[in-house]
């Protein structure tokens, strides 16, 4: 699969094609059936992380690309889940899981994760203003799109105007993947 993606700019960097070819690669046996769903399916797409590189893909695009790509697992997942065990036990575990996310959503502003030890993480008066949108629309069905929490972009901070990326990174996968199943 050459160029599947635009480059990045001349001085810029980008995903690694030979990386991101080879996801995309694997990802369409696996959703042809070639590997078993078990061992891929929307939760591997959601972690997906290629190393950057000067003129690499497109960050953009190939973010756009694994957004659809994780949407169209997480469908075959329903489709295959409600097959088995029907729509409203879908829809409850859909719940069960909105309801695991719901604690860290009533702590206080500021304290919603851990700050990082050293180094920096993403701002956390920007964080805590997306998680304050999420708890609108739990709360009172204020529009909130997956996409907007999957390819949410955080200014850098460090210390306590900070919050540990990969948390932050982990809860926002599991509210994405709840607002995808059920939108």
């Amino acid at each position: 699969m050459s160029e599947t993606f635009r480059k990045a700019g001349l001085m810029r960097r980008g995903y690694d094609p030979q990386a991101v070819d080879a996801f995309f690669n694997r990802a369409r046996s696996a959703y042809e059936g070639g590997v078993p769903a078990e061992e891929f399916s929307y939760v591997q797409v959601q972690r997906a992380s290629f190393p950057l590189k000067r003129r690499g893909y497109d960050t953009r695009e190939v973010d756009a690309a694994l957004g659809r790509l994780e949407a169209a697992f997480l469908q075959r997942d329903r489709m295959d889940f409600i097959a088995v065990n029907g729509e409203a036990e879908w829809f409850a575990r859909a719940s069960q899981r909105a309801t695991d996310l719901y604690p860290r959503l009533l702590r206080p502003r500021g304290e919603r994760f851990s700050h990082p030890e050293k180094g920096k993480g993403y701002r956390a008066e920007e964080v805590d203003d997306l998680l304050d949108r999420l708890t609108r629309y739990f709360d009172q069905q204020e529009e909130l799109k997956a996409a907007e929490l999957r390819t949410a972009l955080f200014s850098t901070a460090k210390r306590e105007k900070a919050y540990d990326e990969a948390q932050v990174d982990a809860y926002l996968g599991t509210a994405t993947t709840v607002l995808m199943s059920v939108q």
